[in-house]
């Protein structure tokens, strides 16, 4: 495993990692670049991808969260990074500070959505656990947390790979997903640093 610049991801175009093992693809997490704009729209336009949330994102909606994504990483030196396989965008996995009030807020959590022809190759697992490292050891975070939609058990199955244990009491209505919406029920799962990361 290869790690480029993990301690000062703030570097334009510098990727925060690079990881490669034998007879697997090059997995790169990196800052957002215009280019991704493309493949990025496609992804959130896809129904499947976009199942456990609520609608589909135009082109126009896709750029202002690209300009979002990258600007929150520009601030903060972390943030949503690009998961690149072999030189292709195959979607986006990193940590992210929540914009809503819940009862387990304020906090850091990990997020990812891949195009669904990256699905079912370990890619999401191998990008999450490097922003997980990246969280634990060099933000020296105490948690992190992950949450979805309770019918998203892919993304259950996930977290829990990754070492995430389900909060029992921690389900929630997500406060921006309308009321009586099939996907307002979410789950919270949690991970604390002393766990094998």
């Amino acid at each position: 495993m290869e790690i480029f610049d993990s301690m000062n991801p703030r570097l334009s175009g510098q990727p925060v990692a690079s990881l490669r093992r034998d007879m697997e693809q090059q997995l790169t997490l990196r800052q957002w670049k215009d280019s991704d704009l493309e493949p990025y729209a496609a992804m959130n336009a896809d129904p499947e991808v976009m199942r456990h949330f609520p609608g589909l994102l135009t082109k126009e909606e896709s750029a202002a969260s690209l300009e979002r994504l990258r600007r929150a990483i520009d601030e903060r030196g972390w943030g949503l990074w690009v998961v690149e396989v072999d030189a292709a965008f195959a979607g986006f996995t990193g940590l992210n500070a929540p914009a809503f009030t819940a009862h387990f807020t304020p906090c850091t959590e990990i997020g990812w959505r891949l195009r669904r022809e990256f699905w079912g190759r370990g890619l999401a697992y191998r990008a999450a656990r490097e922003a997980l490292r990246f969280g634990f050891e060099s933000l020296n975070l105490s948690e992190i947390v992950s949450f979805t939609a309770a019918a998203n058990l892919r993304s259950q199955r996930l977290m829990e790979r990754l070492g995430f244990e389900r909060d029992a009491n921690g389900d929630f209505e997500h406060p921006n997903i309308p009321e009586g919406h099939v996907l307002r029920r979410h789950v919270l799962y949690r991970l604390a640093c002393d766990k094998d990361h």
